[in-house]
């Protein structure tokens, strides 16, 4: 890990201020610790009031500039971050799972998400379209046209430590826009090494601060972004409770938010399945990156006709799934992030027995393992009362429940507070097509002979209810990193009213 610091730049304590360049900081150190060995991997200094204040400042005065900027000049830069990203990426993709514990080709996938949406944004510099329509008043053209907004805040999770910035900035970045980054405490490094990667190709096109990192040890940071009148835009990505009080510490101000919160996804499995395409589809759905994405399977809900056949061959499927140090090749499934979450596996796992659940493979914390915080990949049978299947656990638990058709499995997979990602195994049309209609699935996300996690950077990604309705990535998710301004311009000789209003 000294050579991949050293490539990367970071530094014994690496500061955790950065605008238009490094900003001093008197802020306390946070050391960040991998998950895998438990051992202290560098310290970051974090931001104080003061150098808040100054990001803050520079951000704004560099967005003044930026915004002048023609889309596809801004285009250009966000380029060639995608090939600075490409030279880096096994060095980053390396830092990512050794910070988060993820298995390495997922590392490294990762930073290929923030290559292939800073090429998606390169093309979509020269596609920020607006409308033209008709005025009803003679000689009037009437249009809408879209704008840069300002500072967009982002506040990321630990569990994509790369992507999900990625997802924000560079699609802020040709929309005008400059970006802050408030990365989660548990992989400040991860932050700093990309946002310095980022930063210098942007200071050679003599915009460094368009991306703007401030490092904080809590949530105080990201409280003080939300309250910010400066930042008319906040995206962040969490818990539901995070959610909940961004959503209202921003509401009160009257700004936006891009909430991308909980998931508790659900896996519909019909007797004319692929049994082979959904043995895969729920191995790394449910035990990827140890349960640990808002994607990640939670539920299977499973004809009862092929119950019993389900479960055993996904006991088999799991038997070989190999735990352990995330960066060995052969490994599947690494550490969960903390003892925290630790304790949350546990008490899922004990109250799923108390509400009759079954445990039938795994449920137990590894001993033998470079640190404490391995897991067992986990089934459990279940049945459709326990309130425990309404709850987002984050790790590899997956709850096996009986259905006894597809209107049950779409209940069940609607009847809960989240509403991301969903999923359904069918050869059967007419059971797709119900899945996929207005009746169906009510997640953001539906897809078909398919897991849940795995989305492409090409569609807009987020989710309903309890996720937070926010979406990023690709589609038009690019409006709500703009300001949109309706136009008319009379070029006749008379000033004639809307709605035929005289007016003399």
């Amino acid at each position: 890990m000294k050579e991949i610091a050293a490539s990367l730049g970071l530094a014994k304590v690496s500061p955790g201020a950065f605008g238009n360049g490094v900003i001093a900081t008197k802020g306390e150190i946070l050391t960040s610790t991998s998950p895998i060995t438990g051992e202290a991997l560098g310290q970051v200094q974090c931001a104080d009031a003061q150098s808040y204040e100054q990001v803050i400042k520079e951000a704004q005065d560099v967005f003044l500039e930026w915004r002048k900027v023609p889309a596809p000049v801004r285009g250009e830069l966000v380029r060639k971050i995608g090939e600075a990203l490409r030279d880096s990426k096994h060095s980053l993709g390396k830092l990512v799972s050794a910070e988060m514990g993820k298995i390495l080709p997922e590392g490294e996938g990762e930073i290929q998400e923030a290559i292939d949406i800073a090429d998606f944004a390169v093309g979509l510099s020269r596609q920020l379209y607006g409308k033209t329509m008709h005025s009803e008043r003679r000689d009037h053209r009437m249009y809408e046209q879209w704008h840069p907004l300002g500072i967009v805040g982002v506040i990321t999770a630990f569990n994509f430590p790369a992507a999900v910035w990625a997802w924000n900035s560079m699609i802020a970045a040709v929309c005008g826009d400059v970006v802050l980054w408030k990365p989660s405490e548990l992989t400040p490094l991860t932050a700093v090494a990309i946002n310095s990667v980022c930063r210098e190709v942007a200071k050679d096109s003599g915009f460094e601060g368009v991306f703007s990192l401030l490092v904080g040890s809590g949530p105080e940071l990201g409280q003080k972004m939300s309250a910010d009148k400066r930042i008319p835009l906040i995206s962040a990505t969490g818990s539901c409770r995070m959610g909940r009080s961004v959503a209202k510490t921003v509401g009160e101000r009257l700004g936006r938010c891009i909430l991308e919160l909980g998931g508790n996804n659900a896996v519909t499995v019909l007797p004319d399945a692929n049994l082979d395409l959904v043995m895969s589809g729920v191995l790394f759905g449910a035990v990827g990156t140890a349960g640990q994405r808002c994607t990640s399977i939670r539920r299977a809900l499973v004809d009862q006709s092929i119950y019993d056949t389900f479960v055993e061959r996904l006991r088999s499927a799991y038997k070989q799934v190999r735990i352990g140090n995330p960066l060995e090749k052969g490994i599947l499934m690494g550490p969960l992030i903390n003892e925290a979450a630790v304790a949350s596996y546990r008490a899922a796992i004990e109250k799923a027995v108390q509400e009759g659940g079954e445990v039938v493979f795994g449920g137990k914390v590894l001993s033998g393992m470079p640190s404490s915080l391995y897991v067992e990949p986990t089934i459990i049978k279940a049945h459709a009362g326990m309130s425990l299947l309404k709850e987002e656990t984050f790790a590899p638990i997956l709850y096996v429940v009986p259905v006894k058709d597809l209107d049950e499995a779409i209940h069940l997979n609607n009847d809960v507070p989240q509403g991301l990602s969903s999923s359904i195994f069918t050869r059967d049309l007419s059971s797709t097509e119900r899945f996929l209609s207005a009746s169906g699935s009510d997640c953001g996300i539906a897809n078909v002979n398919m897991g849940t996690s795995g989305a492409e950077i090409g569609g807009a990604f987020g989710g309903e209810k309890d996720t937070g309705g926010g979406r990023e990535a690709g589609s038009d998710s690019w409006k709500q990193y703009m300001r949109r301004q309706t136009s008319c311009i009379n070029f006749g000789k008379d000033l004639p009213l809307a709605q035929g209003i005289v007016f003399s």
